[in-house]
């Protein structure tokens, strides 16, 4: 037998396949979440990608149209995580535009202060991630501190610290107690000193600065032909945000900016989120202050229909029994009706688009969730860039599985 090696002769104009196709996910720890990108790359450069979806799709839309309307909340929870009562608000602000309530400005007030904590809690963790997919590990644990402060204040408020189901249709469930409030100061009074130091860690460090720059930028015509919004549309150069062009919850009474970038790329989506840090802690000091001016003992609307009386009223008052019973049975028919409702929450528009047709449960229910909207765009914005690249890409995202899959 030869010792020589055997050479198969390839077919005549045929050639040798040159790249390398790689699954980043969904398994692959940097993906942040069950999610794949099936890559083609040239050595370490991204000719194409492929992007898939669906590896947690809990049908949750179906689910909630068996469902009564309160036990949808909980759902909600479970879109985006990190900033769960941002979803729950917008969802029960949802019901009550249907209803047609008028809700307390002390209620939009609160409400606003959850929201803003919530969306502080939302970029601190993306943009601490950012730090740790370019090898800073240091700015992640330092703020991770405060987000659990953070949770602290919602577990006074609801019990609940990731998946919230915070909040009910009309208000909340309980007013918030002195406690809420000395954590909520106590945040606002260490949380901005944190928050400048982290800035000093990433903001102009060279590293840092050579990863993100000019890494998956997306121009503003593409950005808003996608359906971007939130963070990474404003990061892009166009000002848009609901809580400015569709005023709810009483934001109206505030004054604030709305950051907006140039370039859309990795390190404008990161200062952009940071700029809205300052911005959020300006409005929750603004809605403190606003608070002093109402009366104390207001947390919700006047709807006994949706709204659970009180435990000893019933336990002492037949018509609260009847009226505990309905809400906790899900007996409480919701009127007809078509709406849709959005709120801006920390990844972009989350919009809730409702159907009823009297029962009690909708008739059809979609949740317009901006992180399926703008991953759509991930395959063309990592083409040509490094390996290394497509995960900063990515993290700058904020890429949260369970609202991408729903």
């Amino acid at each position: 037998m030869s010792d020589q090696k055997q050479h198969i002769k390839l077919p005549e104009g045929s050639i040798e396949k040159t790249t390398t196709t790689l699954n980043l996910g969904p398994t692959h720890p940097a993906t942040h979440g069950v999610f794949q990108n099936i890559l083609e790359i040239d050595g370490e450069r991204i000719v194409s990608a492929v992007s898939t979806v669906g590896y947690i799709h809990r049908a949750f839309e179906k689910i909630a149209e068996r469902r009564p309307y309160y036990q949808i909340t909980p759902l909600t929870d479970r879109l985006n995580y990190c900033s769960a009562p941002i979803n729950n608000m917008g969802w029960i602000m949802t019901v009550e535009k249907l209803l047609g309530l008028e809700i307390p400005k002390r209620v939009d007030y609160l409400r606003v202060i959850i929201m803003e904590l919530a969306r502080i809690a939302d970029h601190l963790i993306c943009n601490a991630v950012m730090g740790v997919d370019t090898g800073a590990l240091t700015g992640f644990v330092y703020l991770m501190t405060y987000r659990e402060l953070i949770y602290e204040i919602y577990e006074e408020i609801c019990g609940s610290r990731l998946t919230t189901n915070i909040g009910r249709i009309g208000g909340f469930e309980r007013n918030f107690t002195p406690a809420a409030f000395a954590k909520i100061e106590k945040f606002l009074a260490e949380y901005p000193a944190v928050l400048k130091e982290f800035e000093t860690l990433l903001t102009r460090n060279r590293i840092f600065m050579e990863r993100t720059q000019g890494v998956g930028g997306i121009s503003a015509e593409k950005a808003l032909s996608y359906g971007f919004t939130g963070p990474n549309l404003r990061a892009a150069g166009v000002d848009y945000d609901v809580r400015v062009a569709n005023p709810y919850s009483s934001y109206q009474d505030f004054d604030f900016s709305v950051p907006v970038g140039t370039t859309g790329d990795c390190y404008d989506r990161y200062l952009v989120r940071n700029a809205e840090m300052w911005e959020s802690i300006s409005i929750i000091r603004q809605a403190m202050e606003k608070l002093k001016s109402l009366p104390d003992d207001v947390y919700h609307a006047d709807v006994p229909a949706y709204y659970l009386p009180d435990k000893k009223d019933v336990y002492t008052k037949m018509e609260a029994l009847i009226y505990h019973f309905k809400i906790v049975m899900g007996e409480s028919d919701i009127l007809p009706g078509e709406v849709y409702n959005a709120v801006e929450g920390a990844n972009g528009e989350l919009g809730f688009y409702l159907i009823s047709d009297g029962g009690r449960s909708p008739y059809r229910l979609h949740f317009r969730r901006p992180c399926f909207i703008y991953y759509q765009a991930y395959a063309e914005m990592v083409k040509g860039a490094m390996l290394s690249d497509a995960i900063v890409c990515m993290s700058s995202l904020n890429l949260i599985a369970g609202e991408l899959d729903a």
